[in-house]
This record gives C-alpha cells, sequence and structure tokens, in this order.
C-alpha cells in the first residue's frame, strides 16, 4: 500500500508526461537528438529464467495464489525482467509492482519504481532506455518529482544518472530541488547544489539567484549575496520584487534597517514596486531595534501607497510593542485590523496576550482567551506560555503551574523558556517543593535549567537541610544527561577562611569543623553552590 501511496503521488508526473508538446519529439530513436550509450541489463539463464517464466505464466493467468509461494525466491534481476515482459500491458504491471509492495517493500527500489513509470508512460528510465523506447524528458519530470516530494536521495541519484548519461535536467526541475531545501533550511546543501549546476552549466533564471542569495543571508554571507545581486544584470537577469526584499532581508536579519530602507526606496524607479512583504520585513526589523515609532510611520506609508496591511504586518507590529511594554498600543492595532477587515488569526491573540501577561493585565489576558472560542481558534503552545508569564509577573506560582498542567493536556508542549519562569517563580518565592517539581518536570523532558536558577534553587535546598534532595537531583540529572555547562567546573573559594558562619548557622566553627560540614555538601560545590560563607569580625 505505501508504493501505492507512492504512485498515486506520482500522479502529476505521469499526467504531465503524456501531455508534453514537445514529448513526441522524443518518442522515436531517429529524431532523439541526444546520444545515450546503450546499457541493459544481462538476459536470465538458468534458474533465473526458469522462475521468470513460471511467474510471468502464474501473473497473466491471475494466479496470485500461486505467485504467493514464489514471492520469497524474488529479487532485484528477476523482478525487472517480469516487468520487462509484461511492459505491454500496464495495468498488468502496475498490479505485479503493487503486489511486490505489499510482499516485500524492500524490493520496490528506485529502479524498479522508474521502470514502472516508464511503462505507465511508455517511456523508462537509463537501464531501460533502448528496452522499453525511453525519452530524456522523463528523467527531468522524474527528478523534479523526487524534488517535490522531497525525496532527495532518490533526486540525487537521478541527476548522478542523468549527468552520467550527457544529460541533464531542466533550471526549472533545479529550482525544484533548491525550494524543497530551502523549505528544510538546509542553505549549505542549496549552495553546494547550485555550485554543481554552475559546473553542469545549466543555465540559472532568477528564481535559482533569488533562492540563493536567501541561502546566502541565511548563512550570514550577506557579502556574497550582494555581489551575486550585482551580477544578475551581467547574467542576463532582470531583478524583482523577490530580488530586492531577499537583500532587504538580509540587511534587517544584520540590523542594518537604514541599507535595506534605501533598496526600498529605489524599488520603483527600476521598476519593481515594493510589496506588502517589502513592508513587513522592513517594519519587522524596526520592531527588533525597538524603532516603533518608525514602524508605525511605515504602516501608514504602506497604505498611502496602495499596499494593503495584512495579518502578518499587524502581528509583527503588535508583537512589536507588546514586548516593548506597550499593550495599549497593540489593543489599538488589533482593533484596527477588525475595522480594515484584514483577519486576526491565532498569532496575533498570542501577541495581543502575552504584551498583555507581561505587564500583569491577566484579566484582559482571559477575555481575549475567551474570544478565541468565539473566533473558532484554538490556543497553541505560545498561548499558554504568555498566561503562565502573566501569573509568574504576579508572583502567583501556584495559578502558573495550574496553567502548565492545562496546557500538557491540551497536547501542547511547554519549552526551556516556559519552564525558566516557572522555576523562578516559584524559587523567588522560596517554594522549594514546587520548584522541585518543575525541575522533575524538565528532566523528564531532557531540558537543562538555567544555571542561575539552578544555582539558587540548590542555595535553597541546602539552607533548609535537604542536601540528600540536591543529591537525587544532581544523579537524576546527570544520568539524563541535562546538566548545565556552566556546573561541570564549579569554582569554591575555600582559600584563607578562617572563621566563618555558613548560611543558617549562627555559631562560628573552627576551620576543621567546617571541612567536615563540607564534605556533606559537596553536591552544592559540584552545583556550582557557593555556601554563603560570611566572615566576621
Amino acid at each position: 500500500m505505501k508504493n501505492l501511496g507512492q504512485l498515486r503521488s506520482l500522479s502529476t508526473f505521469l499526467h504531465t508526461a503524456k501531455n508534453l508538446t514537445e514529448f513526441s519529439a522524443f518518442t522515436n530513436h531517429s529524431k532523439n537528438p541526444i546520444f545515450l550509450p546503450h546499457r541493459t541489463i544481462p538476459p536470465p539463464t538458468g534458474q533465473d529464467s526458469d522462475f521468470i517464466n513460471i511467474a510471468h505464466s502464474h501473473l497473466i493467468h491471475s494466479e496470485w495464489d500461486k505467485l504467493d509461494k514464489l514471492a520469497s525466491a524474488l529479487s532485484l534481476f528477476r523482478i525487472k525482467h517480469i516487468l520487462l515482459k509484461t511492459r505491454k500491458d500496464y495495468v498488468l504491471s502496475l498490479e505485479f509492482f503493487n503486489w511486490i509492495g505489499l510482499k516485500n517493500p524492500n524490493l520496490n527500489t528506485l529502479e524498479v519504481t522508474s521502470i514502472i513509470l516508464h511503462i505507465l508512460t511508455r517511456n523508462p528510465l537509463i537501464y531501460s532506455y533502448r528496452m522499453c523506447e525511453s525519452s530524456p524528458r522523463v528523467f527531468d519530470l522524474l527528478f523534479k518529482t523526487h524534488a517535490h516530494m522531497k525525496k532527495f536521495r532518490n533526486a540525487s541519484d537521478c541527476f548522478r544518472w542523468m549527468k552520467e548519461y550527457g544529460f541533464f535536467p531542466t533550471i526549472e526541475s533545479c529550482n525544484a530541488y533548491l525550494s524543497s531545501l530551502s523549505s528544510l533550511n538546509r542553505p549549505d546543501i542549496l549552495l553546494a547544489f547550485y555550485k554543481e549546476i554552475c559546473r553542469c552549466r545549466i543555465t540559472p533564471n532568477v528564481y535559482t539567484v533569488n533562492m540563493v542569495m536567501g541561502a546566502y543571508s541565511k548563512l550570514g554571507k550577506l557579502d556574497m549575496a550582494i555581489e551575486l545581486f550585482k551580477e544578475m544584470e551581467s547574467m542576463g537577469l532582470a531583478c524583482n520584487v523577490v530580488s530586492y526584499n531577499t537583500l532587504i532581508a538580509g540587511y534587517c536579519a544584520k540590523g542594518l534597517v537604514a541599507s535595506g530602507m534605501k533598496i526600498k526606496n529605489a524599488m520603483d524607479k527600476n521598476g519593481a514596486p515594493p510589496n506588502d512583504v517589502t513592508y513587513n520585513t522592513l517594519i519587522h526589523g524596526l520592531c527588533m531595534e525597538g524603532r516603533l515609532h518608525e514602524a508605525s510611520k511605515l504602516l501608514r506609508e504602506m497604505k498611502s501607497v496602495g499596499v494593503n496591511p495584512t495579518t502578518v504586518t499587524y502581528n509583527v507590529l503588535i508583537g512589536g510593542y507588546g514586548e516593548n511594554g506597550n499593550s495599549g498600543m497593540a489593543l489599538q492595532l488589533f482593533d484596527e485590523m477588525s475595522v480594515s477587515g484584514v483577519k486576526a488569526d491565532i498569532l496575533t491573540y498570542n501577541a495581543v496576550i502575552m504584551g498583555l501577561c507581561k505587564e500583569g493585565k491577566t484579566r484582559k489576558a482571559a477575555y481575549m482567551v475567551r474570544e478565541l472560542d468565539r473566533e473558532k481558534l484554538v490556543p497553541n503552545s505560545s498561548t499558554f506560555a504568555a498566561l503562565i508569564t502573566g501569573q509568574c509577573t504576579k508572583n502567583n506560582g501556584e495559578r502558573a503551574f495550574e496553567i502548565y498542567k492545562s496546557m500538557v493536556r491540551s497536547g501542547c508542549h511547554p519549552n526551556r523558556a516556559t519552564f525558566d519562569i516557572l522555576l523562578s517563580t516559584f524559587v523567588k518565592n522560596e517554594d522549594y517543593e514546587g520548584a522541585v517539581g518543575i525541575l522533575r518536570e524538565m528532566v523528564k523532558r531532557a531540558i537543562a535549567p538555567d544555571f542561575d536558577e539552578l544555582s539558587s534553587l540548590f542555595d535553597g535546598l541546602c539552607r533548609c537541610g535537604k542536601e540528600d534532595l540536591v543529591m537525587d537531583m544532581r544523579n537524576e540529572m546527570e544520568s539524563r544527561q541535562v546538566m548545565p555547562e556552566e556546573v561541570k567546573h564549579p569554582p569554591i573559594d575555600i582559600i584563607g577562611i578562617t572563621r566563618f558562619r555558613i548560611a543558617g548557622f549562627e555559631a562560628y566553627h573552627a576551620f576543621d569543623s567546617f571541612l567536615e560540614y563540607f564534605m556533606t555538601m559537596e553536591v552544592c560545590a559540584y552545583f556550582a553552590y557557593r555556601p554563603r560563607l560570611m566572615r566576621t569580625s
């Protein structure tokens, strides 16, 4: 069934192949402009020949029960020959292919899948090229299909085989491969493949260059992106709005919003007027720098030039005001969205709720949460994290923990920031039992706690005489490998201490008594917990 699903996913490939207007130019060998060496598989002999003939006989007579008994003796070599024997009957070939998928999916390799695809389009892949009257165009379509499906190994194999036989995919197919790599955030591999495109002398188009510029920007190589942008004219390519937006995003990511603004101002005269993505990118850059007044000014400019703000535009601005403690302006923008007919999404609500919660306005935040139901929006991890932040801001650890439990029950996953603020609140309230509960939750989820918060927690536990609990938590954290890096080499300064007082002890101790006590506190040293040694007169 898995292979049947794969074939359905490739239906676009089959449909495109059948409807290619230039396809007929390849179906006749005398018209095929690309020379391919004659490669085939060896003819079957001996037991292989007997097996193939018997299996073929069972297949054409639909004797599937008899064919089932032969399944254990199938091999890749035998499967390929059986498919070739049935290639005139594509329905039978497809039934056999699906049957293999049920009996032994591992035998439906890329090569076998390629053969069945070629049979279905009356065109084969490389090894069956001469046997089934193939077309190089099919290779290109197969490469593109694997690229769209993010089957990178198969796509790479297909590209390598094409290169071996002296022809290459179209730049459109290469762009599909680059696009899939970009969506998986692999700019390093994207750039490596672009170099291969250049080596193979496949001419890139503007879409190719835009993706490469984006990859350079993601890797922090803005200078390379700028250089490529400048080379576009010499490559015979006209920059489009995506080219400019990509460069602006690179500048903003580096904190160079002013340079991004210069690019935006030059877009109109270069025949590529800025769009909503241009403005959204610049507004985000300004918000990241806390320049909210300028960001709002850009929103007004956006409207004045006829570029309609989108949900993303408002989300960025609302988030910026919320982060900077101006929930009032965030709510004003939220209302403006409704008046302008821009639909708010869960990200909009999360930004408003977080802004309110950071200011401790939990009642207003709760009202916004109730609105989610009316808008048929489902709270996500960020929604719960904002509500937890609101309760922690008011030092209401118990209520925050209740929201955390609701978060888990809803199937949402807290991140380290959520745990850190919970841990900090419990420690601040000296609720060490609750803090240990939070720490255990973190360890269970393999999330390392913040070093300072961990130190404060173990400081408090040791002052309460719970050194054994500290030791237990240390062992548990070691076993789950969630130990903060800072605690691996703790500095404990006890040199020169002659008279001191340990936190929780009012009496003076001699130095040897301190060392005896300190041995029981070694776990605190392990966590860089410095016993509060206070010199006395």
